[in-house]
């Protein structure tokens, strides 16, 4: 058996899957075991390169498995957390970025600047595994029970920090629907009152709120049979990516060179400004519902977004 270790989210999952088909192009024999948050499991089996998921959520005890596994790959981070709990299941082989404070030497050297994709399938070319780092898609879902060729409007983020405000989404998903465009906004449970409050800035009814009554299966179908996607830098941006829908990402504090689109170019385009974002990398200990935006968030108009919205689909249509 191969455990790899990506205890995060759904782009976290996204950007790691050129080199979890690296892994099963390499070992077609071993089942994969993917330790990762149970909620990620539909996620997963989109891929086609999973075989089980390990319910983990973030670097806590991993459940226990049959058998020490013949191979641990460190998908999650530098270490030396993420390192010592693979090591716990007394795998044959450890492969992970070197870590002297976890007693790792054998693994490449860590880049701080690298792109997520471009990290993960490096790390598996040092131990022989060839990846694409291209290789994104994931398998696109039935529309079973979702709207198909709706706008999706995602205003939620991991933190409040890299969130755009409410009354521009508001008003993005206003004109939207004046020019056309059946909008969805969409979120988690705990996003919606944030995406109420959007749908209601927007005059949207009730029923375009599908934050809180989706779990992750619809909401990859809802998002793989989309018309487009408008979101920040976050889970329902790389789905995008992952499913081809043509996309407006806006991005604060983190860096689109580290986990920006890097296919299809002419659907996705990427809103920052970089000379506010210098230097200001995700807080990540930053509780969702805190904070302002980013300042470099805080710059993008309405305007930017809709005349980039109106060039993604002129490119798509021509491609």
């Amino acid at each position: 058996m191969i455990v790899v270790l990506r205890a995060l989210g759904i782009g976290d999952l996204a950007t790691a899957v050129p080199a979890l088909r690296g892994l099963r192009a390499a070992h077609p024999a071993l089942p994969v075991a993917l330790a990762a948050p149970a909620a990620l499991a539909p996620l997963a089996e989109l891929t086609g390169a999973v075989d089980r998921l390990l319910p983990a959520d973030g670097l806590t005890l991993l459940p226990a498995v049959p058998a020490p596994p013949d191979l641990a790959v460190n998908l999650h981070g530098k270490g030396p957390q993420s390192h010592q709990l693979l090591r716990k299941l007394q795998p044959g082989r450890l492969w992970a970025y070197a870590c002297p404070a976890a007693g790792h030497d054998d693994g490449p050297p860590w880049h701080d600047d690298e792109h997520e994709v471009t990290r993960w399938c490096r790390l598996l070319d040092w131990y022989g595994v060839a990846c694409d780092p291209a290789d994104l898609r994931l398998r696109r879902p039935p529309p079973d029970r979702v709207a198909v060729g709706v706008t999706v409007v995602h205003p939620g983020a991991a933190s409040a920090r890299r969130r755009w405000p409410v009354d521009r989404f508001a008003e993005v998903a206003r004109r939207l629907t004046a020019a056309g465009h059946r909008v969805a906004v969409t979120g988690s449970a705990r996003e919606r009152p944030l995406a109420e409050a959007v749908a209601a800035g927007a005059g949207l009814p009730a029923t375009a709120v599908h934050a809180g009554r989706l779990d992750l299966s619809r909401f990859a179908a809802l998002l793989s049979h989309a018309r487009l996607v408008v979101a920040a830098d976050t889970g329902a941006g790389h789905l995008a990516t992952a499913f081809g829908v043509p996309s407006v990402l806006l991005f604060g504090p983190t860096s689109p060179a580290r986990w920006g689109p890097t296919i299809d170019r002419h659907l996705h385009r990427v809103l920052q400004y970089p000379n506010l974002s210098a230097g200001t990398e995700e807080p990540g200990t930053e509780e969702p519902g805190t904070g302002e935006p980013h300042p470099a968030m805080a710059a993008i108009c309405v305007d930017e977004v809709l005349a980039a919205v109106d060039r993604v689909a002129r490119d798509a249509a021509a491609a």
